[in-house]
């Protein structure tokens, strides 16, 4: 059985060749990429074009493009990085085709630092063993990518772009092929309200899912809109349970919530150390590359200092650093720093780790298509196989380029094949597909705290349970107002807190269904890893009932 999201018919309809959700490097890759077949495209973005988590990403994108390096090299560290769950064929796509992909980016007009020569500088971050993070404006590489690809794609008159939408559920045909999408545009114009765009072939990039937890480097936009439409469609999603949490994000108090501002692992990468109250520096001696040993290890040994010392964060310590390094290698992070009081050139930054990253999602092939005929993932929302149980330092902006560039060539192929027809919407089946009930707006901040107090960095079976139970009232709470005829509005707050709800739930129950400590999934009930019984992917569907099922 289908689901869908309780929303009035669509008012209007539009139609296009491809629609994109998401306007992050991977749903915009993907548009510029199907316009070189005449496709035609639409651009479907929560807020504006360029407030996705793109623009955020300080540190950079990975690839083999220095001398000495090679993909083989960075192949291996990225499988290190996934703690034994990592696709091969997956990473080795990743790391063979990412330098011509960074340098088809540098062609759309994305200017990367350099040196005096006009070579590509590159920097190091935590598990990478060689120099391969090209960065731009020191500390500021997603804007930058983000401005190009935005820039691009405002020039190109065959993309159209709808901003403000919140991308409801999937449409599909009679033959169960995704046919477009329903979506709420918020603001005034022709196109307000709940509408509908049809389309041969759905790609959704609509990134992460942080803003299920209470402290997160995401945007308020983050609220797995994707994972939550793909699995009221039927399709599969996987390692739902490993989200990665940084270990340096500005600590700004114990009531902080939402997005937090990042301290980047470049810091780390150029010679930043992590220390105590005392000083004193707690990984060396922890790993091999200390400070630079992959996140999970990292965000785990700030968080068992944080236990053992009963405080509330850590420290970095760039102050050797100096004001020009500052100034001109991390301005951003300066800035940030500075904002909120703290000055790196002559204190400490107190930081602790917070949600990051989703190294789950939507099940993809190596085309990007999910388990859904028509409907493709790519970038945070996708699993793809690259990231396993814990992404390696700056692989994800490189993802997101190189598997929407295979999207691409996928239905630039199907398009010359004939095998990407127009397709009639099944509406008697759209509208029959289940309601799902909406819960109230201030459900989020409870889904928040239930799961940055059971489901964060340190998990067990008893911290899962009652997060699950805590989930389950707030489901039952709202199909009790549904069945007394007093359901929650639909809107645009409703509806981010249902979809919260559903990757929620999903999360934790897979989460809870994985006895073992594996990458950035850490059981404190089951310390150690288990490759005889968990070395595999669990992959969750909705039952019949609606609720998320991990096998």
């Amino acid at each position: 059985m289908s689901y869908r999201l309780t929303a009035p018919a669509p008012g209007w309809t539009a139609t296009t060749d491809v629609v994109v959700v998401g306007s992050g490097v991977a749903g915009l890759t993907v548009a510029l990429n199907v316009r070189k077949a005449g496709l035609r495209a639409m651009v479907v973005t929560k807020a504006m074009l360029d407030d996705g988590s793109t623009r955020w990403a300080q540190g950079g994108i990975a690839a083999a493009l220095g001398e000495g390096d090679t993909p083989e090299q960075h192949l291996d560290d990225t499988l290190v990085a996934g703690a034994g769950l990592c696709d091969e064929d997956a990473v080795r796509t990743l790391v063979t085709e990412g330098p011509g992909a960074v340098r088809r980016l540098i062609a759309v007009g994305a200017a990367f630092d350099q040196d005096e020569d006009g070579e590509i500088l590159l920097t190091r971050e935590g598990g990478h063993h060689r120099r391969r993070i090209a960065h731009a404006g020191g500390d500021a590489t997603g804007a930058e990518i983000s401005r190009a690809l935005v820039a691009a794609v405002r020039s190109d008159p065959g993309i159209e772009l709808i901003e403000h939408a919140l991308v409801l559920d999937l449409l599909t045909d009679a033959d169960g092929h995704a046919a477009g999408l329903t979506l709420h545009v918020m603001g005034e114009g022709q196109r307000d309200g709940v509408g509908a765009v049809r389309a041969r072939a759905v790609v959704l990039a609509t990134g992460g899912m942080g803003q299920v937890f209470s402290a997160t480097t995401n945007p308020a936009v983050s609220t797995g809109d994707g994972v939550a439409l793909a699995l009221r469609a039927g399709a599969e999603v996987t390692d739902l349970e490993f989200v990665q949490f940084h270990p340096t994000v500005l600590w700004l108090g114990p009531e902080a919530e939402g997005q937090q501002p990042l301290v980047s692992e470049a810091v780390r990468g150029e010679g930043a150390h992590l220390v105590d109250a005392a000083g004193t520096r707690f990984m060396v001696g922890q790993h091999e590359l200390a400070e630079l040993a992959p996140r999970d290890i990292v965000a785990k040994a700030i968080t068992r200092q944080m236990q053992a010392q009963g405080a509330e964060h850590m420290y970095l310590d760039g102050r050797h650093f100096g004001a020009e390094m500052w100034e001109q290698r991390f301005p951003t992070i300066l800035a940030s720093c500075r904002a909120h009081g703290i000055d790196p050139v002559t204190g400490l930054i107190p930081v602790a780790p917070a949600a990051h990253y989703a190294s789950g999602g939507i099940r993809t092939d190596l085309a990007g298509r999910t388990t859904v005929p028509g409907l493709y993932a790519c970038g945070e929302v996708a699993c793809t196989g690259v990231h396993g149980a814990n992404r390696l330092a700056s692989n994800s902006l490189l993802e997101g380029l190189v598997f929407a560039e295979r999207i691409a060539a996928d239905l630039t192929a199907r398009n010359a094949a004939g095998d990407l027809p127009e397709r009639s919407v099944d509406v008697a089946a759209a509208r029959s597909a289940e309601p799902a009930p909406l819960l109230a707006p201030e459900a989020r901040a409870e889904i928040q705290r239930l799961m940055s107090r059971g489901a964060g960095v340190l998990r067990s079976a008893a911290s899962m349970a009652a997060t699950a139970e805590g989930l389950a009232a707030l489901g039952r709470d709202a199909a009790a107002y549904l069945d007394d005829g007093k359901p929650a509005d639909p809107r645009v707050e409703t509806w981010e807190a249902a979809n919260l709800h559903l990757v929620a739930t999903a999360l934790v129950a897979a989460a809870a269904r994985r006895e073992e400590t594996r990458g950035c999934h850490w059981r404190e009930d089951f310390p150690e890893r288990d490759d005889a019984h968990w070395r595999r992917h669990l992959v969750t569907t909705l039952s019949a009932d609606g609720t998320p099922e991990p096998r």
